[in-house]
């Protein structure tokens, strides 16, 4: 991969050879290079259509506020960075390109006709920080409320509820929360009527059940045929991302749990991976693939959610019931190891938190030969059945092409006929050793995504049995002293040792200045971390790549021309959580 990323960085200085560019080292080894604002353009644009083989997808957009940064160890100066990760599948890599602005200057060209998934990192920007993109369709705040003041994710901003004095709803306030919550189709290009035809503005939602999360759809009719469609987030934003940049980096572990509250331990994996890179921690073999086991089985858990949901969405009633009867089963096992059981805050840096409990091994194999026959009769139950047909075959269905310019990922992107997953292309936590099969789809359509997740339960079943049956002896957590203080015992015969464990306890790790990006294959699709430390004990920037969030943002184009009904049926297909989407 090294060779590669240095073969980007000689295209592109091939390519532009008069322009200014800085090569930044990285703790990920992601080929990063600093170009000027006003080469942007041109150098994405290279990267995605003349780069031999191309990076075909936007797959995140973050920002970073400079400007109480100590380590920029050689950087181009600026007050913000906004940072542009594409990736090539065909490269197998990730190349990132980064812009400096300072504060006076705070605008970009907008990458919305190179990728139409720009749209919303653009705004999340300029939401967070008060980044400009100029020619952005719609450039308005899409996680926070419209009448906010501020920039959260500045420094500047407070961090917490009691630095920003009493909450008061006045009456006045409270009507302009209401009016600036009121649609207005001209804002988004949308015409009420069209060659005497009145068009008819339906909300969906806010609301759980339909919805899966307090999601807002606004709909534009023609009778009952759905000419667009308006997605409407941030109900559910907590300021995830803001909370990482004040708690350590070990008490910020309980808080990835609630980000895709169905993933568990995916989401503590995907965040670990980028603090063990930055830290330059080895994790043991026996925790690599404790990991394994209790990630995939957290896999099958948030399968076993969407495929009782959405049958139910479909009008299946009894099978929800079943489904969640399976969950129960799968939870039990995690509350005997975790002692939790949707949030088991359990791994650690360098590890687990501690060693699997005596049993752990009966359980799994009940598990294991509990669960496949339950598969093939749901397969005859929900995948056999006319009516679930009907309802997903060529319904909400896009083109491996559009998934990328999207940034889809997961089972929709392999729904697609992509089969792509970081478990095999750039494998972590021993992935590498273990045998499993990339289930894909052709036509990307509703029935496609639900054939790729189900069929992925069996293969998580398959890498559990390895680790019951391969599971190496020897340490659950690296010895790192970043990882793990010194041995009590220890801490009684020398002052150092005595402080080292301290320190370590009280104020927790100090990681090295520096960035990396982890990227694990979550139950929904790539969720990836991308973490900046100033060499202190608590992370300077944490931006949180989630599935959900492009996921959600392809609705409109999935729906068009479609029933209502179908829109239900394509929202459960996608499989997301709001709180994933919102952090």
């Amino acid at each position: 991969m090294l060779a590669l990323q240095a073969s980007i960085a000689d295209a592109v200085q091939q390519k532009f050879p008069a322009w200014p560019r800085f090569e930044q080292p990285t703790r990920d080894h992601i080929a990063t290079l600093w170009v000027p604002a006003e080469n942007l353009g041109p150098i994405l644009r290279f990267l995605k259509y003349e780069a031999a083989p191309p990076y075909a997808m936007l797959f995140d957009l973050a920002a970073v506020d400079e400007r109480v940064r100590l380590h920029r160890d050689g950087q181009p100066p600026g007050d913000f960075t906004v940072v542009y990760t594409l990736l090539s599948l065909e490269r197998n890599e990730f190349v990132r390109i980064k812009v400096a602005l300072p504060q006076d200057r705070l605008a970009l060209p907008t990458i919305t006709p190179l990728w139409p998934a720009a749209n919303w990192y653009e705004r999340e920007a300029w939401d967070m920080f008060g980044i400009r993109f100029n020619g952005h369709p719609h450039l308005e705040r899409i996680l926070m409320p419209r009448t906010w003041v501020g920039h959260p994710l500045r420094k500047d901003h407070p961090a917490r509820a009691t630095e920003m004095g009493p909450y008061r709803l006045s009456p006045e306030k409270e009507e302009r929360e209401q009016e600036a919550l009121r649609f207005r189709p001209e804002e988004w290009g949308l015409r009420r009527s069209e060659q005497g035809t009145d068009f008819i503005f339906l909300n969906v939602g806010p609301q759980h059940p339909g919805t899966h999360g307090v999601l807002r759809i606004v709909v534009q009719l023609d009778g009952e045929l759905i000419l667009d469609a308006v997605p409407e987030i941030g109900f559910h934003h907590r300021g995830a991302e803001k909370m990482g940049e004040r708690q350590s980096w070990h008490t910020y572990i309980p808080y990835t749990d609630r980000i895709d509250y169905l993933g568990g331990v995916l989401n503590n994996l995907a965040y670990l991976t980028a603090v063990e890179k930055l830290a330059g921690i080895a994790v043991p073999p026996r925790a690599q693939v404790i990991r394994v086991m209790l990630a995939e089985l957290f896999r099958i858990i948030s399968h076993l959610v969407w495929y009782g949901t959405f049958a139910q969405d479909l009008g299946q009633l009894s099978p929800v019931f079943y489904t969640f009867n399976d969950r129960e089963r799968a939870f039990a096992i995690i509350e005997a190891v975790c002692g939790a059981r949707m949030h088991p805050n359990w791994f650690r840096i360098g590890g687990v938190a501690q060693d699997l409990p005596d049993g752990w091994e009966a359980m799994f194999r009940d598990f294991l030969d509990y669960l496949p026959p339950r598969l093939r009769e749901y397969d005859r139950e929900i995948l056999g059945n006319g009516i679930f047909r009907a309802r997903t075959r060529g319904i909400g269905g896009c083109s491996a092409a559009e998934a990328l310019e999207w940034g889809l990922t997961g089972p929709n992107l392999r729904a697609a006929g992509l089969a792509w997953d970081f478990r095999k292309k750039q494998p972590y936590s021993g992935y590498e050793n273990f045998e499993f099969e990339i289930p894909a789809g052709r036509s990307g359509d509703c029935y496609d995504r639900a054939l790729v997740r189900v069929e992925e339960m069996r293969q998580s079943l398959r890498i559990i049995r390895q680790c019951v049956e391969q599971m190496p002896a020897g340490p659950y957590k690296s010895a790192d002293p970043l990882a793990t203080p010194p041995l009590k015992e220890r801490t009684m015969h020398d002052i150092e040792t005595l402080i080292t464990h301290f320190l370590g306890v009280s104020w927790g790790p100090v990681i090295p200045p520096g960035e990396a990006l982890g990227v694990i294959e979550a139950s929904k699709g790539a969720n990836g971390y991308y973490l900046t430390s100033d060499g202190g004990t608590n992370s300077y920037r944490t931006h949180i790549r989630t599935p959900s969030f492009p996921h959600l943002q392809i609705l409109p184009r999935l729906c068009r021309g479609r029933m209502i009904p179908d829109l239900l049926a394509i929202l459960g297909s996608l499989d997301y959580v709001l709180a994933d989407v919102d952090r």
